[in-house]
């Protein structure tokens, strides 16, 4: 019997959600890319949750969707639609996610692998992770909306050439383009990723999630959106944890973030 595909756990502000099909390079099914959405959606809405962690278990972050599935449901038209719509709201729970997420990358982060990682703030992967977006080898046109997260995160002459060569790009490809906020050794992998975590879940909440509005707003010039970025900037102004970095700061100390 298969175990449970998606794992959550939750430590002192960090979530940890692990992709957990070790042998099938951590494939992602239909029922996964919906559970995914829903543990994203309720992580994001829990008080003492800060910051996520999105990885793989074993030595890949994902392979992407199980292929072994389009058969049957993703064999025409009207069925490939509604599977698209399943992994594009995984994809935007995670772009719309209003705390930080985190992508750590070891190994294969492949396809729709490659897209969540994308639509995920920061991304750490190790030295010998591999990225590629396959979707031309499968006659397959990747969700308009995922593409933009690939864009926005990669670069659009690197997203073009993913796209057009379904080719593979190592890490030092991945970080020079952008895609990559950090390379490390394996050795010191789960070390870095629990202590960028931690900082950021150190740091005050409403803060950091006022930063993330404001960066969305800024990218999408949207009018909804600055406005929202707005509205969490200013939120801060009132809070306890102004008051306590204050406070902090003037005692030499280390602030207590409660996020209200």
């Amino acid at each position: 019997m298969e175990t449970e595909p998606l794992l959550v756990t939750t430590a002192d502000g960090v979530a940890t959600i692990t992709i957990n099909r070790p042998a099938r390079k951590n494939a992602i099914t239909q029922a996964m890319w919906v559970e995914l959405a829903s543990h994203v959606l309720r992580l994001s809405s829990e008080p003492g949750v800060r910051v996520i962690v999105l990885r793989g278990t074993g030595q890949d972050f994902s392979a992407g969707a199980d292929i072994s599935e389009f058969d049957t449901l993703r064999g025409d038209a009207d069925s490939a639609r509604a599977y698209e719509a399943t992994n594009s709201a995984a994809f935007a729970s995670l772009r719309n996610c209003a705390i930080p997420v985190m992508a750590a990358i070891r190994g294969i982060c492949f396809g729709g692998g490659f897209g969540l990682a994308a639509a995920c703030d920061l991304r750490i992967a190790t030295s010998d992770a591999q990225f590629a977006v396959p979707a031309a080898r499968l006659g397959l046109a990747y969700p308009q909306d995922a593409m933009g997260d690939i864009v926005w995160a990669a670069g659009p002459q690197m997203a073009r050439y993913l796209t057009y060569t379904a080719g593979r790009i190592d890490a030092p490809a991945a970080l020079a383009a952008g895609f990559l906020l950090e390379i490390v050794e394996p050795a010191r992998f789960d070390t870095r990723i629990d202590e960028t975590a931690r900082t950021i879940a150190d740091n005050a909440p409403l803060s950091v999630r006022a930063s993330k509005a404001a960066i969305r707003a800024a990218l999408s010039y949207d009018a909804g959106e600055i406005a929202l970025a707005q509205t969490a900037g200013d939120a801060t102004f009132f809070s306890d944890d102004y008051a306590e970095g204050r406070a902090a700061f003037a005692g030499r100390r280390t602030p207590v973030f409660k996020g209200q």
